[in-house]
């Protein structure tokens, strides 16, 4: 179903409060808000809130979506960015003004090189802290799902030799309602780090599916809020690896280190060309970037399993949500309901 984008606006919490009176919101899980705070780096940021855009449309099979768009201070935005951002991104800030039913963290591109260095930090662990107190469900995905890890339970990722970039077969780890129907296929991933498997379960993950030889591709956690968390992401396009692979390959060209192409996902012929392409620039003998037909992509076939993923986790939300009455969380002091180890919650009825 299409999902409606929210403006800012509608966000005011007196503009709230007069709808929550009115009884907007009394739809028993089927209307369920989702904010997305796009950490991504300006020439991403818009291929990936379309992305997720369209994930939650090919998931939202019997509900009204609405979903709202947070950025955060502590991540770099140029003058285009920002003009192109405004009357739809709010500061992330206000998401404890108006608590969505769950949030989505998308990843960033790392600038330090410890999570917790970067410089954005503590504003994201801040907002992670909200999101578990204020709403039923955090997505997190690639970094994001490193940060949330590093900050709840100082698990720390481990830099590989190598970047797993590529499209890695999955396979089911755990039977959970977030898995049901889902079969097993490739999934894009695209990082340089990664978590241990055997350090998330000691701290109460589940794992729920593997990528080989990648290890670990999706966990969760549920302590009375669910978390979510993706090392991979499904929902990348067909041509995102390949966009990736161009932008490093001018990075090589820079001086940076070469990148090799991503696994299982050009044809043999055209791999064997881009190789052939990268050594000769390296060598000077080519112009510093690929041309864009040399970088046929294959069909986006894993965005039918990442619709029913997140049409699982939408439907997790909804279960949620009814058993609260309709309501959603808000974060307060001498509040009624406690999370199970996590911060005191208060029911409030309404959206």
């Amino acid at each position: 179903m299409p999902v409606a984008l929210a403006r800012p606006d509608p966000f005011d919490p007196a503009s709230r409060e007069r709808r929550l009176r009115r009884g907007a919101f009394a739809d028993r899980g089927r209307r369920l808000r989702i904010d997305l705070v796009n950490n991504m780096p300006d020439a991403a940021m818009f291929a990936t809130q379309r992305q997720f855009v369209k994930l939650l449309e090919e998931g939202s099979r019997g509900y009204e979506v609405t979903l709202g768009f947070l950025t955060m201070d502590g991540v770099e935005r140029g003058a285009q960015a920002r003009a192109e951002m405004a009357g739809l991104y709010r500061p992330a800030w206000r998401l404890r003004e108006s608590p969505p039913d769950a949030v989505i963290f998308t990843g960033a591109e790392p600038r330090a090189a410890e999570l917790d260095q970067e410089p954005y930090w503590d504003e994201l662990t801040g907002l992670i802290d909200t999101a578990r107190a204020c709403t039923f469900s955090t997505l997190a995905s690639c970094l994001a799902a490193h940060a949330l890890v590093l900050h709840r339970d100082g698990v720390r990722r481990r830099r590989s030799e190598h970047k797993w970039s590529g499209l890695y077969p999955i396979s089911l780890a755990t039977p959970h309602p977030l898995t049901r129907g889902l079969r097993p296929g490739p999934v894009p991933h695209s990082r340089w780090n990664g978590l241990d498997e055997a350090e998330l379960v000691a701290k109460g993950y589940v794992i729920l599916t593997r990528a080989a030889p990648s290890g670990v591709d999706m966990f969760a956690k549920d302590d009375g809020h669910l978390t979510v968390c993706f090392q991979g992401h499904p929902e990348y396009d067909g041509d995102t690896l390949a966009r990736e692979y161009r932008r490093d390959v001018g990075r090589a060209a820079a001086g940076g280190r070469r990148p090799a192409p991503p696994v299982d996902y050009f044809d043999p012929e055209t791999e064997r060309r881009l190789e052939a392409h990268v050594e000769r620039m390296l060598k000077g003998e080519e112009a510093p970037h690929l041309p864009n037909s040399a970088l046929a992509a294959p069909q986006a076939d894993w965005r039918a399993r990442s619709g029913r993923l997140i049409e699982n986790w939408l439907n997790e939300i909804s279960r949620r949500k009814q058993a609260a009455g309709g309501a959603t969380l808000q974060a307060a002091g001498g509040a009624t309901q406690q999370a199970a180890g996590g911060p005191t919650l208060r029911v409030r009825s309404g959206g």
